[in-house]
């Protein structure tokens, strides 16, 4: 005869003790430093390609590049936490 294993109950799901305020305020946090990163290093990856090909490989595109996209970044985690009111 084929042996049956004995069914074990399924262990509790660990569920976090935090406000469901602060899983918000942590969701909106990891968006706008997502943001961040991902626009920060486009605008600088921008800005070398045009230093290569048009600037005569100056730094200064690399560096405006960063700041446009940090600044784009900015804007979008400040629409973020302050929604225009209607």
């Amino acid at each position: 005869m084929a042996e049956s294993k004995p069914s074990t109950p399924s262990p509790p799901v660990v569920r976090s003790n935090k406000p469901v305020s602060e899983a918000l305020l942590n969701d909106k946090w990891d968006h706008a430093i997502s943001s961040l990163l991902i626009r920060s290093s486009l605008g600088l990856s921008f800005g070398v390609i045009f230093s290569v090909l048009l600037f005569k490989r100056r730094a200064w595109p690399a560096f405006v590049g960063l700041g446009f996209g940090a600044g784009r970044a900015w804007e979008e985690a400040d629409g973020i936490y302050d929604p225009p009111h209607v």
